[in-house]
């Protein structure tokens, strides 16, 4: 099970008991900060894509969305988000528990800026009911990220 993964990578830096499990599903932003008892933009939601036939994570703010012309100027290609099959397969997490931690080989994760604005945020931990609260500089240190990038808008 993927959570499972997630805390044995958490267990390796000692903070293992900070990954939270819920009784109720954090599959979606806003069950998610329902759960967390947090404003929806403070969960960190991790998007899935295949970009030149390899999986690559954004992890944004949960009040965004993907801003194409952005991200066709980011990748060089247009956003072609991962079924849930191909996120199980090439990430190693089911979709609503997508997250940076604990991922396949080959997976290359990528921060938005959107993120900059909190002192933490709530990534998901491999399951549809789990989170854990970082600050940034530990979702930098933990994510495994190759660069921050700009490539979300406001979700209205």
């Amino acid at each position: 099970m993927a959570i499972e993964i997630v805390k044995e990578f958490f267990s390796a830096y000692g903070m293992a008991d900070r990954v939270r499990e819920f009784d109720v599903s954090s599959a979606t932003v806003e069950l998610a900060a329902r759960a967390l008892g947090c404003e929806p933009c403070r969960i960190a939601k991790t998007l899935s894509f295949l970009v030149k036939g390899k999986a690559v994570l954004i992890v944004t703010a949960g009040d965004v969305k993907i801003d194409n012309a952005r991200y066709k100027a980011q990748f060089g290609t247009k956003a072609k988000m991962l079924s849930p099959q191909e996120a199980e397969a090439l990430v190693g997490h089911a979709v609503g528990g997508v997250c940076p931690f604990g991922l396949r080989e080959g997976v290359t994760v990528y921060l938005d800026d959107s993120l900059k604005r909190f002192p933490t945020v709530f990534p998901a931990c491999g399951s549809s009911n789990s989170a854990i609260e970082l600050t940034i500089e530990e979702l930098e240190r933990y994510s495994g990220y190759v660069s921050w990038i700009d490539v979300a808008k406001p979700a209205l």
